[in-house]
C-alpha cells in the first residue's frame, strides 16, 4: 500500500541503515520537502525528531521511523476531523474551483453517506454550465442520491438551493449536498453568489458543513488558488481529491496547518467508493510506509 506514497518510497532506504547519522537527517528533510510538506513544517518536524532522538539516546533508524509516524499523527490529531451532520436535514455546501473534482466528490460523498443508511438529495446549484448539471446528475445517480435540477437554463443558484432544501423537508430526506459554481475569474461575483446561496438556505435550515474540495496534485498552490473560498465561504472542512500516485501526501498536513481547517474526507481513486473519512493514525502510518 505504501508504494503509492512518494514519502514511503523515499524513506525506505533510510530506515534499513544500521545507525542514525547526519546523512539520515539530510535524507529525511529532502524526503519531506519532496513529499509536499513545505519547508516550514519540514523544519519543525526534523527539529522535533532530533530532540526526541537525543532525549531517548537512540541510534536505531527503526526508532526514528516510529517517532516520525507518532509525530505526524500528533499533528494530524490537532484538528477535529468529525463531520457534523446531526441536523435534519443536514445541509452541506460543497465549494471549490472548477477542475478539482468537485462533481465526482459529491457523487462519492453521496455513496459514502448511503453506506450508513442515510437518504441524500443533491442540489445542482452550479447553473451556469449545462454540462455541469448533467455530469452531477450522473454522479448523483451512481451515488444513489436524488437530484434537484434547475428548472430552466441560467436559473439563479440560490433558488435551486432553496428548492433542494424544500424537497428534503417535504420528503424527509436526511442530508442535502448543494453543488456551487467554481469560477474564480469573477471572484467578487462568485463570493456574492455564495453569500446569497448561504443566506437563502439559512432561512430554511442551518448549514451543517461547508466543504472545500482541493486537488492534492496541485500541492501548495492548491491553498493559494482556494484563498477566496477560505476567506469568504465559511469553510468548515476540507476534502482532498485526487490523492493517488501523483500526489505527495504531505499536502494533507500542509493544507491543514496553513488554513487551520481540518481535512474531513479523502478521495483516493476514480471509483464511486473511493472516498473515505480522514483517520490520523491510519494516514500517518500509510504515509511513512
Amino acid at each position: 500500500m505504501a508504494e503509492k506514497w512518494s514519502l514511503g518510497r523515499a524513506l525506505r532506504g533510510m530506515f534499513v541503515k544500521e545507525t542514525i547519522d547526519e546523512n539520515t537527517w539530510d535524507d529525511l528533510e529532502a524526503a519531506l520537502i519532496t513529499a509536499d510538506f513545505g519547508p516550514d513544517i519540514t523544519e519543525r518536524i526534523v527539529e522535533d525528531l532530533r530532540d526526541k532522538v537525543d532525549r531517548y539516546g537512540t541510534t536505531d533508524p527503526k526508532d526514528l521511523k516510529r517517532m516520525l509516524v507518532e509525530s505526524l499523527e500528533e499533528r494530524f490529531e490537532r484538528f477535529d476531523t468529525t463531520l457534523k451532520l446531526t441536523e435534519r436535514p443536514a445541509v452541506v455546501l460543497v465549494v471549490g474551483i472548477n477542475g478539482v473534482g468537485k462533481t465526482t466528490t459529491i457523487g462519492k460523498f453521496a455513496h459514502f453517506l448511503g453506506r450508513y443508511g442515510r437518504s441524500i438529495v443533491v442540489g445542482a446549484a452550479d447553473t451556469f454550465r449545462a454540462a455541469a448539471v448533467e455530469q452531477l446528475a450522473t454522479w448523483a445517480e451512481r451515488g444513489g442520491a436524488a437530484i434537484v435540477r434547475p428548472e430552466r437554463e441560467g436559473q439563479d443558484p440560490a433558488s435551486v438551493a432553496f428548492q433542494t432544501i424544500e424537497y428534503a423537508q417535504r420528503t424527509g430526506t436526511e442530508i442535502v449536498l448543494v453543488d456551487t459554481a467554481g469560477r474564480l475569474h469573477t471572484k467578487a461575483g462568485l463570493m456574492d453568489e455564495l453569500t446569497k446561496v448561504r443566506r437563502v438556505i439559512e432561512k430554511q435550515a442551518p448549514i451543517s458543513e461547508v466543504l472545500l474540495v482541493l486537488d492534492a496534485t496541485t500541492g501548495q498552490n492548491g491553498v493559494l488558488q482556494a484563498e477566496a473560498f477560505l476567506e469568504h465561504a465559511g469553510v468548515t472542512g476540507l476534502v482532498i481529491s485526487k490523492l493517488d500516485g501523483s500526489a505527495k501526501g504531505g499536502f494533507v498536513l500542509a493544507v491543514q496547518e496553513r488554513t487551520g481547517i481540518p481535512v474531513k474526507l479523502l478521495g483516493e481513486g476514480e471509483g464511486i467508493g473511493d472516498l473515505t473519512g480522514f483517520a490520523p493514525h491510519a494516514f500517518a502510518a500509510q504515509l511513512v510506509g
